[in-house]
């Protein structure tokens, strides 16, 4: 069978939710809103980079480090699962300055931080599922992570 075969199938589908006789469900009408909800139209999204095994790092790959970098800025994430729930912690350099803000953003939840001086930053008990990292940086354009999909 090849895709053509299947285009009567997808354009009847297509007439029938044109129609209303074929609505979209609800829950997924509710999901596609709150995701547009978590734009950034003025982000920059950092890069992954390649991340190497740290000093004394045991090899069964608990917790996960992603690097990202973007705009002058590396973003070191490291996401660990404790009873169901996702604590994220990580590094932003160089050292931000003055009224930078870390943003750690699920659909569902989210949580700011003030990074230390040395641009640490933790936040725990998020529900496991996507997660992302934003940068705010007072007169600069946000730099945001890829979205990271974190399970048990």
């Amino acid at each position: 069978m090849t895709d053509d075969d299947h285009l009567p199938t997808y354009l009847l589908a297509a007439l029938r939710m044109a129609a209303g006789a074929d609505p979209v469900p609800g829950r997924v009408s509710a999901a596609a809103r709150a995701t547009f909800a978590l734009r950034l139209p003025r982000a920059v999204v950092a890069s992954p980079a390649e991340v190497g095994p740290g000093v004394g790092a045991r090899s069964e790959g608990r917790p996960a480090m992603h690097r990202f970098d973007a705009d002058g800025l590396t973003l070191d994430v490291e996401v660990t699962v404790a009873d169901g729930r996702l604590d994220v912690a990580g590094q932003v350099s160089p050292a931000p300055g003055p009224g930078t803000r870390i943003e750690v953003r699920t659909p569902g939840a989210g949580s700011s931080r003030v990074p230390s001086e040395t641009g640490h930053f933790a936040v725990a008990g998020l529900p496991p599922g996507w997660v992302s990292v934003v940068c705010h940086r007072p007169d600069r354009a946000p730099v945001a992570t890829r979205w990271l999909h974190v399970r048990d």
